[in-house]
């Protein structure tokens, strides 16, 4: 009964407000205006605007956006701000030259320009404030993107929380059908609209087409719409005019969503000379359509939803349970689909329109028809580009995962690959997903805008931050929208919090289930490999290694790397229970000690990546690896490695295109740079002397012009040196590395007269080292007076064995023995003598005698403070296309170390090596057995992601007749 009586006070009350207005309105001062809430009859009105004349002084500020160099826009145009002047209301404006709105125009309408804005009751802008901005115990209201607990916004979030700040978020600003009733929508979708047709017109070049899309630019260049739409109205001019290029068939257009964002969008393609059609029309259209005219659709739910038991669509249903729901988008739409603009936002357990899965079958190339050409070529699948308005990262379009930007619009997503790479060229998808669209077009989004926020101004100015929510006469649309008031979270937005806690348990538990990965080896390369792998803090890795300063240098510099000082060879059981504590291993252990280390992957499961050559003691292991169920991963480096990587790239477009491979040759060295180069030698290392050094007497197989060469092991390889011209300032020379021709299965060339594979030095350092060849100098067999457990011997000591003069021997009587060794060859027995290979320095302890002489030059023969090394790769392959003509691809790799960094041999092992292993932790590859680098799943993304560390290569093709 009381609460009966309160209600019909409070009526009374309101009843002579009203009448007390009425009565009153003739002596309000001239031009006040009743704000247009009072025609809002709900109950609450009289009281309302009584409150209004009663804080008349009440002020309203319109912050400085200061988040995004491009955000233009206000949250108010100066006509709102007239309208709250004229009724009383003092309006601060921050000043900012960036505000696409001047200044004088504010001022004109009555508000002031200041830069302290403190008070204000109500602060409103258009996205957050920085937190130190804050100011405590105030109204504000901008879209705040909290609602899903967005993790990089939880700080905001916690700040307003601490200053007991009342945040209205105009994303929660709803009706009672859950519709926005304050959005940029619209303007999204006009600028979504406009951009997409200017990527269209770059994706279309790219592929060899130039359309009349060509002459639209982004939203941003335009002064404002009408601008816009004219320009989109002469492309479409052209259109009708038939000059769309007949090789690229009907465009179609389709629209998802009925909101503003899609209208918006619409209302920009209707410049263009459009028939909207059904869906199911598509299929007909995409086919036969009218190439003077575009085609669009709109696609609501009923059009691609279907209940996964029975393919109905029930609304009410799906509403209660989407997560019983599939999308037929994929199937029945998509592929006869050339832009999608999607409108949509995604709701967890909701279908998504297209997946990855989706995605790699929609880009797979269509056949060329009888009457295309290479200058008038087809489309090489229908979908060509998605204009995600949504901006909804992971959401609706699953590949969708991360926003491009005004600044770098679009991006190609390779759905084969996985990979998303900015650019308008290459295989994939045009995509485009700017989170802030209406801010290319900032004074009518702000006009906009404003429209829809001002009928909600009054209300919210009239609170202050300070006092209870409850007091508030709010409606529930304003009532609705606050997040967080007095230093809590809103009954309504509580979930939050949990939302926040679930997550932080699941990244604990993540965290609990560390990756851990053990690198064996500790040289050169093992730095990039490192510091690729730690910035993933998920993962741990542990370093083994025999040289105990390299591993102290290690720990100082990586905080989630710990090390343990064994050789791993000597202590089989010890590596063996390592390997058992790890996911993956890397081993950048010498080729030989593979196999051990392999075999120990196998009897704990355990997945490894090398950078070394497929030996044949390798593929002995290949049906155990099966049989164990993991991944090992060999020639994952520079040469091995990068080199098949870019010889598949290119050999795999011609094939697209129906090209034959006739030849291919790819040298590859490491090499001091020119500056630094002046020993004998012409070489320093930068990665295993031993390795360098028994190269040089490995057998050699090759293919030229259909004839098998075969150069057998000892040396007899540094006499098929032949000059490379190819950068002449280098003056370089190459000799055959290995069996090139077992390349010609795997490579898939067949075809080719000339399969040749080498190695590049710079002129003189095959007849130095053909010098050491004839001293016995590279004998990779076993010499125990080298072990440590016997005396010491000196190199004059060790030559007067090799050359066959009894000790003690004079250095002149040794010198002209090992003269005669080397056949009267001046600069071989000049490089000997450099070396101090005649003189009485110990020889180092080693288990063969090319072993000391690698310890041996590793010291002689090192990159010192601020020299740099360098790698040179030339690919060159010959493709007879199928109208017969030649062509010759040449693809280049040149990188060069850093001062005071990596060297270039150092990133060009360690980087593939480091991309292949956490391609392997994160399922990227998940192939069972051997693998090498020779599929494009695989060499893809390595190649797309090497370049982000600064291995870029380059091609061009010379087109013969």
């Amino acid at each position: 009964m009381l609460k009966e009586t309160r209600t019909f006070a409070q009526t009374m009350f309101e009843a002579y407000i009203y009448i007390y207005y009425f009565t009153t309105l003739s002596l309000l001062p001239s031009g006040f205006t009743m704000l247009r809430a009072f025609s809002h009859t709900n109950g609450r009105c009289a009281f309302h605007h009584a409150k209004c004349w009663h804080h008349r002084k009440s002020v309203l500020a319109i912050r400085r956006e200061d988040v995004n160099a491009w955000e233009r826009r206000a949250p108010l145009a100066p006509k709102h701000v007239k309208e709250l002047t004229q009724m009383g209301y003092k309006v601060l404006v921050q000043p900012s030259n960036r505000r696409a709105i001047h200044e004088k125009d504010y001022i004109k309408a009555g508000g002031i320009i200041q830069e302290d804005i403190s008070e204000a009751s109500l602060i409103v802008g258009v996205k957050r404030p920085p937190e130190d901005k804050l100011i405590p115990k105030k109204n504000y209201a901008f879209f705040s993107h909290t609602i899903k607990a967005q993790e990089a916004n939880m700080p905001l979030l916690d700040e307003i929380l601490r200053q007991e700040i009342r945040l209205f978020d105009y994303e929660k600003m709803v009706d009672h059908k859950g519709m926005r009733v304050v959005a940029f929508g619209k303007w999204a979708g006009v600028a979504g609209m406009i951009n997409i047709l200017h990527g269209l017109g770059l994706r279309f070049l790219a592929l060899g087409h130039h359309t009349p899309f060509m002459h639209i630019g982004m939203a941003h260049n335009y002064r404002n719409s009408s601008q816009a739409v004219q320009a989109v109205r002469d492309a479409g001019y052209e259109i009708s005019l038939g000059l769309m290029p007949k090789s690229v068939g009907p465009l179609t257009f389709v629209f998802t969503g009925t909101g503003n964002v899609s209208k918006g969008a619409q209302e920009m393609f209707n410049a263009l000379p459009c028939e909207f059609v059904e869906p199911h029309e598509l299929k007909e259209v995409s086919r036969s359509g009218d190439l003077r005219k575009v085609y669009g659709t709109v696609l609501s739910r009923h059009h691609h939803l279907v209940r996964k038991r029975d393919g109905l669509y029930d609304p009410v249903d799906y509403d209660k349970h989407p997560e019983l729901y599939t999308s037929r988008f994929s199937t029945d739409i998509a592929p006869y689909t050339t832009c999608l603009i999607n409108g949509i936002y995604w709701e967890q357990h909701t279908p998504r329109l297209l997946s990855r899965q989706d995605a790699q079958k929609l880009l797979v190339p269509v056949r060329s028809a009888a009457g295309a050409t290479e200058g008038c070529p087809e489309l090489p699948h229908k979908l060509l580009a998605i204009c995600d308005i949504s901006a909804d990262t992971g959401g609706s379009i699953e590949f969708m995962t991360e926003c491009t930007t005004i600044d770098s619009p679009f991006c190609m997503y390779d759905a084969d690959q996985h990979i998303i790479h900015d650019s308008v060229e290459g295989s994939g998808i045009l995509m485009c997903s700017i989170d802030n669209l209406p801010a290319q077009l900032p004074i009518e989004a702000t006009e906009y805008f404003g429209d829809m926020l001002f009928p909600y101004i009054e209300e919210m100015l009239l609170s202050e931050g300070s006092e209870p929510l409850e007091s508030q006469n709010y409606s529930s649309i304003v009532r609705d929208a606050v997040i967080a008031s007095n230093g809590s979270l809103t009954a309504k937005y509580e979930y939050i919090q949990k939302l926040r806690e679930s997550r932080e348990y699941a990244q604990s538990l993540k965290m609990g289930n560390k990756k851990r990965v053990l690198l064996l080896g500790s040289g050169y390369v093992s730095g990039p490999v490192l510091e690729y792998l730690t910035r993933d803090s998920n993962v741990d890795i542990t370093v083994a290694s025999v040289m105990k300063e390299q591993l102290e240098q290690l720990m100082k510099k990586y905080s989630n790397v710990t090390s343990v000082h064994i050789d791993v060879i000597k202590h089989e059981e010890k590596l063996s229970s390592l390997v058992k504590k790890h996911d993956l291993v890397i081993s950048l252990l010498p080729y030989s000690a593979h196999p051990l280390v392999a075999k120990k992957c196998i009897d704990n499961k355990v997945n490894l990546v090398t950078a070394s050559y497929l030996t044949p003691a390798m593929k002995e292991l290949q049906e155990s690896v099966e049989a164990a169920g993991i991944t090992v991963i060999s020639e994952m480096g520079l040469d091995p490695g990068l080199d098949h990587m870019l010889a598949m790239e290119c050999i795999d477009k011609a094939k697209e295109v129906g090209a034959t491979v006739v030849s291919y040759t790819s040298f590859c060295g490491g090499l001091p740079a020119p500056e630094h180069s002046d020993n004998p030698l012409r070489y320093k290392f930068s990665w295993s002397p031993q390795g360098v050094l028994l190269n040089t007497v490995q057998s050699a197989t090759y293919l030229k012009n259909g004839e098998i060469i075969n150069i057998p092991a000892g040396g007899a390889l540094l006499d098929s040196v032949t000059p490379m011209d190819f950068f002449p300032g280098l003056n370089l020379e190459g000799f055959p590395n290995r069996d090139s021709t077992k390349y010609a299965e795997p490579y898939g060339i067949q075809t080719a007269h000339t399969l040749l594979r080498g190695t590049l030095r710079y002129k003189g350092y095959s007849k130095t080292m053909g010098g050491f060849v004839k001293l016995g100098l590279i004998n990779p067999d076993p010499y125990p007076l080298l072990s440590s457990t016997m005396p010491p011997l000196t190199w004059k000591e060790l030559m007067c064995k090799l050359v066959g003069i009894k000790l003690p021997a004079e250095y002149h009587v040794l010198k002209e023995a090992v003269f005669s060794k080397l056949e009267k060859d001046k600069s071989q027995l000049e490089a000997v003598e450099w070396l101090g290979l005649l003189g009485d320095e110990p020889v180092p302890a080693a288990d063969s005698i090319v072993g000391a002489l690698a310890k041996h030059m590793e010291m002689k023969l090192p990159f010192g403070t601020g020299e740099r090394d360098m790698i040179v790769m030339r690919n060159e392959i010959g493709l007879r296309h199928p109208s017969g003509h030649l062509e010759d691809k040449f693809i280049d790799l040149v990188v060069y170390g850093d001062n005071k960094g990596y060297s270039a041999m150092a990133k060009t092992v360690g980087y593939p090596t480091a991309i292949a292993a956490k391609m392997v932790l994160d399922g990227e590859i998940d192939a069972k057995g051997m693998v090498i680098p020779l599929t494009k799943n695989v060499y893809g993304p390595i190649l797309e992601r090497v370049r982000a560390e600064g291995i870029v290569y380059s091609t061009r093709s010379v087109i013969k007749q």
